[in-house]
């Protein structure tokens, strides 16, 4: 399995709020892509991304595999204002 496999791969999280310890950063993203069904070696490749650098990076990771629940409703606003 290669980066490229994961890269189009997004959990629904909410990275905002979250204590900002990489390990608490890195333990809500595992647990949001279990309850999503990822794969274990998924979690891993990302996960493994996150500490290959510094915690700006890892925040990278992590927001580059997140999206935020709250952007289906912000999508839906725009697809009801387009209709009128």
């Amino acid at each position: 399995m290669t980066d490229f496999q994961v890269v189009d791969k997004k959990v629904r999280l909410e990275l905002v709020g979250i204590d900002g310890n990489a390990y608490s950063l890195m333990g809500a993203f595992q647990q949001q892509a279990r309850r999503e069904g990822w794969t274990k070696d998924e979690i891993k490749l990302v996960l493994d991304k996150c500490k290959e650098g510094d915690y700006d990076a890892l925040l990278c990771t992590l927001v580059a595999h997140c999206d935020s629940p709250n952007d289906d409703e912000e999508d839906d606003e725009e697809d009801y204002e387009e209709d009128y």
